[in-house]
């Protein structure tokens, strides 16, 4: 198992990040959260899991070991495969997902794409004894690179599209949290795409 990854990154995609190791680019699948953390040309070190398939290998890279264990332990329920783990820890922290299962919260589940009602019940079941108990407060979302491939609402459609949602969906929430966007360029800032993926699903999860 690779464990982690330490290097450079050489190039950011809003669901990827290849970093350099012994002169070797690795591609490793990553959340915008994660992503959010990194800048091309600089040092990174990601907490990866490898998953093995009989017709592809498939790194995914995780801002801490918390994550990694979380993406790990997510995927011992039934019907949790390493994309929808993904999916999850894209919506939500760790601790999030903890204190979803511990309160029985089913709409923090139905959240993410591809999870259900009868999913989220069956998941609250299912980890309830696995994922223990919250740590502590929710951690705040890590500030978003300086430097990415794309404009923020590219970035943010894509990742909306890569959880599943239709191009049209991802539209109408691109464009609902486009005042939020706004207004942090005007504030001399760079739009966060982690949050501003979050309030996106939350006005999908709305539109239900």
């Amino acid at each position: 198992m690779i464990a982690s990854v330490s290097g450079t990154v050489a190039a950011l995609a809003p669901d990827s990040a290849v970093v350099e190791v012994g002169g070797i680019g690795m591609a490793i699948q990553c959340t915008p959260d994660t992503l959010s953390g990194l800048r091309v040309g600089e040092q990174a070190r990601l907490a990866t899991s490898l998953v093995v398939r009989e017709d592809s290998l498939t790194l995914y890279g995780f801002a801490d070991d918390d994550e990694r264990q979380t993406f790990a332990l997510l995927q011992t329920a039934s019907g949790v495969g390493p994309r929808l783990a993904q999916a999850m820890l894209a919506v939500h922290q760790p601790d999030a997902l903890r204190r979803a299962v511990a309160t029985g919260d089913e709409k923090a589940l139905t959240a993410v794409p591809g999870i259900g009602k009868k999913g989220a019940q069956k998941l609250l079941l299912e980890l309830k004894d696995r994922l223990g108990a919250p740590r502590g407060a929710t951690q705040a979302a890590r500030p978003a690179a300086a430097s990415g491939p794309a404009p923020w609402s590219e970035q943010l459609h894509t990742a909306l599209v890569g959880l599943g949602y239709a191009p049209r969906e991802a539209d109408d929430a691109v464009q609902a949290v486009t005042p939020q966007a706004e207004a942090a360029l005007a504030e001399g800032g760079r739009p966060a795409v982690p949050q501003l993926l979050r309030a996106a699903l939350q006005s999908l999860n709305r539109a239900r």
